[in-house]
Parts: C-alpha cells; structure tokens; sequence
C-alpha cells in the first residue's frame, strides 16, 4: 500500500486517484497523525442493465407485434 502525506495527495490528487485504481488502496497521513484511507467504489449495476440485442426490428414492427398478441384468443 503506497502512503502519502497530505500535502503530496494534494499537490498530487488526479495521481493518487489513479493508484488507489490501479492498487487498490492508498493511505494519506495528516501531520496530527490522523490517516486516511482511499480506495475505489465499484459501481454497482441493476441486474437489469444487460446489453441490447439487434433483432433488425422497428419500433412500429414491435409494437405492431405486441398488439397483434393482446388481440389473439387463446382456448385452453
């Protein structure tokens, strides 16, 4: 873990981002002794966010599509 005192991660901020990227966790000490610890957040992602698929559909094809099935009468 690379550590740095506060006024280097100031001077140096957009880098010290960029470790805690690369390295997972970046330590920044205070003068007072106090340490701070930076390291990134993964986003989180909706199961629902999935990739799109081109099935070469309109948008007027699909909710031509969509009707067509409401309308249908099914006989169990």
């Amino acid at each position: 873990m690379k550590q740095f005192n506060f006024t280097e991660a100031r001077n140096n901020f957009a880098s010290v981002l960029e470790m805690a990227k690369q390295e997972g966790i970046i330590c920044i000490s205070k003068r007072d002794g106090e340490s701070f610890y930076i390291t990134p957040v993964k986003p989180e992602k909706s199961p629902l966010d999935i990739k799109g698929v081109d099935i070469g559909l309109s948008s007027n094809d699909i909710v031509s599509l969509v009707k067509e099935g409401r309308e249908r009468e099914y006989h169990f």
